[in-house]
Formats: C-alpha cells, sequence, structure tokens
C-alpha cells in the first residue's frame, strides 16, 4: 500500500525498517550464541540489515 498510496508511505517504511533490522539483528545474536551458520544464513543476514539501513537512509532523506 505505501507504493501506491502516499500517505502509507511513511509507516510502511518505518515498518519494513524495525521488522529488517530485527531479523539482522537477531541473525548476528545467533551467530554469536550458535556458532558460525551457512552461506545461505550469512547472506541473508547481510541482505537484512543492508535492507533496514537502506531504509532508515530512504527515510531520512523523505521531504
Amino acid at each position: 500500500m505505501g507504493v501506491f498510496k502516499h500517505q502509507y508511505f511513511k509507516i510502511a517504511l518505518i515498518t519494513n525498517i524495525v521488522f529488517m533490522l530485527g531479523l539482522g539483528f537477531g541473525r548476528v545474536l545467533s551467530f554469536f550464541m550458535d556458532g558460525n551458520p551457512t552461506f545461505g544464513y550469512q547472506f541473508g543476514t547481510f541482505a537484512e540489515i543492508f535492507l533496514g539501513f537502506y531504509g532508515v537512509w530512504v527515510f531520512k532523506n523523505l521531504k
């Protein structure tokens, strides 16, 4: 909805930031507790953290 309706964009972006950074940092915590995971898990972690911080950057540059 945030893509099609401008009034929903900000809340959709905030939701995405919280969700992606929550997943990413949860996986990083799992790295320390459970040891080194498979490549796919590592790639997913990097992608989630990247998308979370990209959302922060987009939110910061909103007019």
